[in-house]
This record gives structure tokens, sequence and C-alpha cells, in this order.
């Protein structure tokens, strides 16, 4: 499994990972860009740097490593590219490292080259079989279904998303960003398998998002009157967000194209469309759909 990759992933969709991990406040995650950095005249590329708001001299860059394999030369080269960005980038802002381990074992250890490093207050390493326990946020549940193993990942998806169910914890989508997240963990911890296999096993429709907060939110506000405008644009772009990703289950990714047209859907027929898309299995259901409906 590509860990490294599939943890990008995650803090890509869910940038308040990073900020639980060291335990700091996740009110600022939205505000940070995630990105990989390549380094001029060098092999070097950064791939998990949090990139703060230009604005915010104060706030730290966050360097990313995640290391699930015995690695000795691995604070040899995060720190040799943590410098050499400083160097060629010279931001103004100050610098926070986070390693990521399964576990101590993976961890090489204090080196004498960069031990002041190590225990200083800009060194934060993170061994996810302590963090994630006893499972109590959602974060660490959903790190507990990318360290179980596959037949334990599946019981343990199961009960993150009966929780998510139950408590209705919905934030701008992070529902169904959780959704998403758990079946691409389980995609890569159980190649054979399809996705559609996956949500089988994990009793998992596009049916149970629309008994979310958000999605009630989002369209079920639409048939009251005496919204203001800005507020409809608002729920118009929720909605749209949603549909996108409903649709990105239903049908891959879309062409330039259909993204095009789909931006210029109107709420209601936004909502007429989060109905029909559950029985689409392509985007000729949707360019149909689109025929149909966008002239109305």
């Amino acid at each position: 499994m590509k860990t490294d990759s599939l943890f990008y992933n995650l803090f890509h969709d869910l940038p308040r990972l990073l900020f639980d991990f060291i335990e700091q406040s996740p009110e600022r995650a939205a505000r940070y860009r995630f990105a990989s950095v390549e380094l001029k005249e060098t092999a070097f590329r950064v791939d998990g740097v949090f990139l703060p708001p230009e604005a915010a001299a104060d706030w730290p860059i966050f360097f990313v490593e995640v290391q699930f394999q015995s690695d000795p030369a691995l604070y040899r080269r995060l720190f040799a590219e943590i410098f050499l960005y400083l160097r060629q980038q010279a931001p103004p802002h100050p610098w926070q490292a986070v390693v990521v381990y399964p576990t101590r074992a993976v961890d090489p250890g204090e080196h004498p080259h960069y031990n002041l490093l190590l225990r200083s207050d800009q060194v934060t390493r993170v061994y996810l079989d302590e963090w994630a326990y006893p499972r109590q946020t959602l974060m660490q549940r959903l790190i507990g279904v990318l360290l179980a193993n596959p037949q334990q990942a599946v019981s343990e998806a199961r009960t993150m998303l009966t929780l998510v169910g139950e408590n209705a914890v919905v934030d701008k989508g992070l529902t169904t960003t959780i959704v998403n997240l758990i079946e691409t963990i389980l995609v890569y911890k159980l190649p054979t398998l399809s996705r559609e296999e996956i949500q089988a096993m994990l009793e998992l429709t596009d049916v149970d998002l629309k008994q979310t907060r958000f999605y009630q939110q989002v369209f079920a506000e639409g048939h009251q009157e005496g919204h203001q405008e800005g507020h409809q644009e608002g729920r118009r772009e929720e909605g749209m967000a949603l549909v996108l990703r409903l649709l990105h289950r239903r049908c891959g990714e879309l062409s330039p194209a259909l993204a095009e047209r789909m931006a210029r859907l109107s709420l209601p027929q936004l909502e007429a469309l989060s109905e029909a898309l559950l029985e689409f299995r392509g985007t000729a259901d949707l360019e149909q759909w689109l025929a149909t409906h966008s002239r109305e």
C-alpha cells in the first residue's frame, strides 16, 4: 500500500488532521494551502508543505513527512530539503516539521547532527498507534481504519460511519469528505475489490447522504421563502460541491465541458440533479439529464 500517497490525499482533503496530530486548534486549517514544492536546480521535491496565508507572517509553514518504512537517512534528507526551501523561497514565516510514523520502531532515532532540532519545539514526531489510541475523536477513528488489517479495517469503517450518521457530524460537507476518505483507504487496503464492492461491504449508498444535516440545509431550505440573495448563492455553491462529490462517485472525473455546463445550473436544478444522479451509471446519463433539464 502506498501509504505516503494515501496520507497526502488525507492531508489535502482533511487539513485539520495535521493540526490534530500536533495538538493545535484546527480553526486555522482551512486557511492553509497544502502543496508539493519543487526546489530549483536539485532533485529535491518537498511533497508535504502546509503554506499559511502570505499576510499571516507569524503563522508557521509546516513541513510534513510520512514515513512507514525504516530509513536511516530520513532526517538528513528532511532537514536538507527544509533548509534548501528556506534558502530559495526566503519566506517571512517561521517553520515547523511534523514527521508521522506508524510506530516508534520505524523512527531512526536521534542523530548527533540533528539532535538539537529533534529535541526542539520545531519538530514533532507522531506515532500513529499511540496517537490514535483510544479511539475517541473522528480523526483517531479515521487513522484507526488506516492502521487496521484489511478484515478489521472494514469493521472499523462501519463503526465510524455509524457514529457519523448517529451524531450528524457535518461541517461544510465533512460527512461527505469522511465517507470518501474511508472508501479511498479501503480501496488501498483491498486492491482486489472495486469501489462498488467496498460500498456494499460497508452497507453504504449515496441515499445515506440525503439524511445528513448538510444535505438538508443545502436543499431542503430551498423550499422556504424570504432568503437573501447572498445566502441563496452560498447555498448554491454548497449544493454544487455536494453534487460534484456524488457525481465523482457515480461517474468518475468530469470533463471540463461537463463541469462548465453544470456551473450554470440553478439551485433548484442542482436539487433535482441530486435526486436523479442516484440512478446514474455513467457520464452518458449525466449528459442526457443536462440536455433535458439545463434549458429549463
